[in-house]
């Protein structure tokens, strides 16, 4: 589980996001960088009893920086809001599907998973394997629990078909997504309970057909 003192760090931190600030309170950053991970440590042991491939995976391949690259933003503030860490093959800079979770107190909480904008070669791939193996595609996103918890497969979508493809195939709909995004929301009070390790692997074991179906594309 996570402290309340980490949300609270985030919390103020949205309210204060300046430099001055934050040096000031750099003793309480660090305090829920280390709260923070810790539990991915526990998420990452988790998951390497699910997924033999994310063996070997350290924090440091996993974790986010909180502080942000403003070089080409409007938005000026520093830092982050919120912690996050991805949990893939290769760790979070990897083309592989993988997990998330995101820390962002007020109602922004979730863990998730999926591709994120993948390059060219990449969804050009998973376009292919959606086409080709629709059914079982369909039966991974519809199935009772993959709805109950994610509701449905997530991302910016083409206003028309990519080259090669028609309208009228049925899977249109997934050809023409830019990203394959899934997300279960967690409230503040859940991510500060005991159980936090556990309800977020059980949440990783519904999407895991979901992931390792994309990545069985990028491996073709």
């Amino acid at each position: 589980m996570l402290q309340r003192s980490t949300l609270k760090f985030l919390k103020d931190l949205r309210q204060n996001n300046n430099k001055p600030w934050f040096d000031e309170n750099k003793t309480q950053y660090q305090q829920a960088k280390a709260d923070f991970e810790t539990l991915v440590q526990q998420i990452i042991d988790g998951l390497s009893r699910m997924d033999p491939g994310l063996e070997g995976l350290t924090v440091k391949d996993c974790v986010f920086r909180i502080y942000k690259d403003v070089r080409f933003s409007k938005d000026k503030t520093p830092y982050k809001a919120n912690m996050g860490a991805s949990f893939s093959k290769g760790g979070k800079k990897s083309p592989y599907g993988g997990f998330y979770f995101h820390l962002e107190p007020g109602g922004n909480n979730f863990a998730g998973g999926g591709i994120w904008m993948p390059d060219a070669p990449e969804i050009k791939k998973i376009r292919q394997e959606i086409d080709y193996n629709f059914s079982e595609f369909q039966g991974i996103v519809g199935q009772k629990d993959f709805i109950r918890y994610f509701g449905k497969v997530n991302g910016d979508t083409l206003k028309t078909a990519p080259q090669g493809y028609h309208e009228d195939n049925p899977a249109i709909a997934y050809i023409k997504l830019k990203s394959f995004v899934v997300t279960h929301s967690m409230s503040d009070d859940a991510v500060t309970q005991p159980t936090l390790v556990r309800d977020i692997l059980r949440t990783y074991a519904v999407m895991q057909p979901f992931v390792n179906f994309l990545n069985r594309a990028l491996d073709e």
